[in-house]
């Protein structure tokens, strides 16, 4: 698996349609997460403004999974919270192509997106998971994860379980 940065905007239209399909493809995600208004039709723009969206964020990173040459994942990381309190870089989004689910993808991307962060001299990660999503949960603290607090999340209000692992040792 080979894991580089979304390339600048404006996305070409070969990037866009997998993008699409790759978000397309986790509609039920996009069910309990509420991020668009229909997750069974799920149009290119709107894949479009939701990662021009996350690029305006201050240190952000968009990181694209690629195995064969096919995308079969995106990592959307954080350097900083928007808690001055909050020390951590946080994995705002990791999402593997739904037809991959149980193959070890999202091991595999959780893993370098770790590595990565511990290449910058980062000794831990948090991310928040939809309280609605017990299988986010188990694949999270599976990866040595563990729940550190319980909040609404800032954009929506919907609440989440946030987890933090050290990540000093690989």
């Amino acid at each position: 698996m080979m894991l580089d940065p979304l390339p600048p905007a404006p996305l070409g239209d070969p990037l866009l349609a997998e993008l699409t399909a790759l978000y397309a493809s986790n509609h039920a995600f996009h069910t309990l997460s509420g991020d668009f208004p229909d997750p069974h039709d799920l149009r290119p723009g709107q894949v479009a403004t939701a990662l021009s969206e996350e690029r305006e964020q201050p240190g952000t990173e968009i990181l694209l999974a690629r195995s064969f040459g096919r995308l079969i994942g995106i990592a959307v990381t954080l350097a900083h919270h928007p808690d001055p309190a909050d020390p951590d870089p946080w994995i705002g989004l990791l999402m593997v192509d739904a037809s991959l689910h149980g193959q070890g993808h999202g091991r595999r991307l959780a893993a370098l997106v770790e590595d990565r962060l511990r290449a910058t001299g980062r000794t831990a990660a948090r991310l928040a998971v939809l309280a609605n999503n017990p299988k986010a949960l188990a694949f999270w603290t599976s990866l040595g994860y563990e729940v550190v607090d319980h909040r609404e999340d800032r954009e929506m209000g919907r609440p989440c379980t946030v987890l933090r692992k050290d990540l000093t040792t690989p």
